[in-house]
């Protein structure tokens, strides 16, 4: 059997570098891809979109004053544009959600945009039982007595539930700046 190449170490500078790189990686990871994947919602581009961004990251190293807000804001600007360049494929998948009002412009159009981001993304760390009555709620727009039946929980307990989900969210995205009126 052969035994495995040994790595080469690299020299000075280079070596101190690609440790702090893979550090970083290994660090913000699983965020940045919970974020492109609220901002997507598309495991895949959301796994594509994190990728190029850490191989920017690799190739701006020592311009990179910051990198993890440069990373946080390299995913938002790709999942922007990957949102623009294939928005009659995501328009299908949610126009509900995304709907444009005919005197939106481009800032509220963005802001609206980070803010369903923020919900997805708080969504998406609800625990599974959570996750599945705010989506039959919400997403398949059932009545809580088919919620019920889907679910096997009493409609007076979908209801309970679903007001403290809501409220707990509620909570989380006041700091955010979202509250009703938004």
């Amino acid at each position: 059997m052969l035994n495995p190449t040994p790595r080469a170490k690299p020299s000075g500078d280079q070596g101190a570098s690609n440790l702090a790189l893979r550090q970083l990686f290994d660090q913000e990871e699983s965020a940045l891809l919970r974020y492109a994947y609220s901002l997507v919602g598309r495991r895949e581009v959301a796994e594509e979109i994190v990728q190029e961004v850490f191989l920017q990251l690799h190739a701006r190293w020592k311009e990179v004053d910051a990198p993890r807000a440069w990373l946080f804001r390299a995913v938002r600007n790709r999942a922007f544009n990957f949102l623009r360049d294939n928005r009659r494929e995501t328009n299908d998948v949610n126009d509900a959600s995304t709907a444009v009002a005919e005197g939106d412009c481009p800032e509220q159009l963005v802001q609206r945009t980070e803010m369903l981001a923020a919900i997805r993304g708080m969504v998406a760390e609800l625990d599974e039982a959570d996750q599945q009555l705010v989506k039959l709620k919400y997403f398949e727009d059932l009545k809580y007595r088919e919620i019920s039946e889907r679910t096997g929980l009493s409609v007076g307990n979908v209801g309970y539930r679903l007001h403290h989900i809501l409220k707990e969210l509620a909570s989380k995205l006041r700091p955010l700046g979202i509250d009703e009126n938004s």
